[in-house]
């Protein structure tokens, strides 16, 4: 007996509240920018700046008692990596520590790093710097202004790539549900205040794709069932085509929730950030590729050109039982 998350077969009306969800969606994404207005984003050293300092020593490296050793100094945002190559020896075990700029500093200072090994050697006495390098604030500011145009490009990408594919009615539906994802989980990192780096823009445009995916598999058996019942309103071939795709929806969310929740759990402080992101966009994703990709094409209206042929229309994967 198979294990079905949604009934083979669902009559769901996801438009009969259509206003609602579209009022719930806009009043989150203005909670979203109010948040990044007042508050702004916690960034990480990728944007704030700072200096990475690399140590190695002949001991087993404890990330936890580094960062407990480093703690009384108060230098802020402070992150601690173990790093792993096959080329390292026994004895060479490397660790790399990031550490913010601080105020009115180009760089972390020479009595800074002396303070910081004296720390450490009194969790490895044996431990050495072997390298101090510094990321200035004109090197992070670029790298901040090329985070947001690679979102930008991602997005326009997707707008042209579904207006070719689609009609220009599918295209803003699909980049009105992408915005949508990106203001939110800008937002919720907003909110809570969590550190945001270069990581973060990674997770931001695996989002894009993801929520992408959904929305083209739901479009796609739009488009099919657009020429299979050429009499039935365009609100009634919406509710069909996304009650036939729900179960794979839902499946290919689990799936991959369960996933992250593990890394999330398991994985330590280092991809926290990325996981928490991936988690809340795949939540947010899922929804925005039903409630309001949907609803803005509901909105916007389809011509129904029926001269087109048919049969090459449709997903084969999309009824996939959950």
């Amino acid at each position: 007996m198979r294990l079905k998350l949604i009934p083979q077969e669902t009559s769901f009306d996801f438009f009969s509240r259509w206003k609602i969800w579209l009022g719930i969606s806009g009043l989150m994404m203005v909670v979203a920018f109010t948040s990044f207005l007042l508050q702004g984003l916690n960034f990480g050293i990728d944007f704030r700046g700072g200096t990475t300092i690399r140590t190695e020593s002949a001991q087993a490296i404890d990330v936890g008692a580094y960062r407990d050793a480093i703690a009384p100094l108060d230098l802020g945002d402070v992150t601690i990596t173990e790093i792993f190559d096959p080329t390292f020896g026994p004895d060479e075990n490397v660790a790399m520590i990031r550490i913010q700029a601080q105020e009115d500093a180009e760089a972390v200072t020479a009595d800074v790093i002396d303070n910081v090994h004296d720390a450490l050697r009194g969790v490895d006495p044996d431990i050495k710097i072997v390298s101090v390098e510094s990321v200035g604030p004109k090197v992070s500011g670029e790298l901040i202004q090329t985070a947001v145009i690679a979102v930008v490009l991602a997005i326009c990408a997707v707008l042209v790539y579904i207006w070719l594919r689609f009609e220009w009615q599918f295209a803003l539906g699909a980049v009105a549900a992408l915005v949508h994802d990106v203001i939110l989980t800008i937002g919720i990192f907003s909110e809570l205040q969590i550190r945001f780096d270069l990581a973060i823009i990674a997770a931001l445009l695996t989002i894009v794709g993801y929520s992408l995916n959904d929305t083209v598999v739901v479009f796609d058996r739009v488009r099919e069932n657009l020429r299979k019942y050429k009499k039935k309103d365009l609100k009634e071939v919406l509710n069909i085509s996304i009650n036939e795709t729900l179960s794979r929806t839902v499946m290919t969310s689990v799936t991959t929730l369960l996933a992250l929740v593990s890394l999330y759990v398991l994985g330590g402080d280092v991809i926290r950030g990325f996981v928490f992101a991936m988690i809340w966009g795949v939540i947010v994703g899922t929804y925005s590729s039903v409630f309001v990709a949907s609803t803005i094409l509901l909105w916007l209206g389809v011509k129904r050109d029926w001269s087109k042929p048919s049969n090459t229309a449709g997903n084969q994967f999309a009824n996939i039982d959950a």
